[in-house]
């Protein structure tokens, strides 16, 4: 165990020195993923781990582990874990588990597990659990003490539901979905 956080801890501090400047007369065959064209000079990490400390380094693209000490927001698009105290990104793919908050702007796929887990004004296609869950649109489920969603098609279970729009169920003391046939029901409500 001793030499497998050893390796990590070396790779994640090894981060900066790989992340690479791009330019458009550069070639780009040994860079694994390129982020959407954009600016004419771009940091692109390929390497499997990454430490954020603090706002530092600033790569718009991630594959791999971020490692959030105590916070990082500087990348746009994270593919993989996000691990620390609290990660926010544009976009996401995978897993994020931060004790205090997770926030993604535009689109989630996976899971999140915090305190408060927030992707408020974006797509969600997985799972939220936590204190606080909120999403604008999710297709999956939220398990917390307050859940709230703008529309949903799953689950959501906690002591205070509530959904704009929801096909699915909801089991919780507060359970409202505003668009519903029976907008509130303590214990179980259906949307449909």
């Amino acid at each position: 165990m001793k030499k497998l956080l050893s390796l990590a801890a070396l790779a994640a501090v090894s981060m900066s020195v790989c992340a690479q400047d791009l330019d458009d007369t550069e070639s780009t065959d040994d860079v694994l993923s390129l982020p959407e064209p954009g600016p004419a000079s771009q940091k692109v990490s390929y390497w499997p781990a990454f430490l954020g400390v603090n706002e530092f380094p600033e790569t718009p693209d991630l594959v791999g582990v971020r490692i959030t000490i105590p916070y990082s927001t500087k990348q746009e698009s994270v593919t993989g874990f996000d691990v620390g105290f609290w990660g926010r990104s544009q976009y996401f793919e995978g897993f994020q588990l931060n004790l205090l908050r997770n926030d993604v702007k535009d689109q989630l796929s996976g899971g999140q597990l915090g305190l408060y887990n927030t992707a408020a004004r974006a797509d969600l296609f997985g799972v939220q659990a936590g204190a606080w869950n909120e999403a604008g649109s999710l297709r999956g489920g939220q398990l917390g003490l307050v859940n709230v969603v703008g529309q949903m098609q799953g689950v959501q279970i906690g002591i205070i539901n509530r959904a704009e729009d929801l096909y699915g169920f909801q089991f919780g003391l507060v359970n409202v979905i505003r668009d519903g046939e029976i907008a509130f029901c303590p214990i179980v409500n259906i949307g449909f």
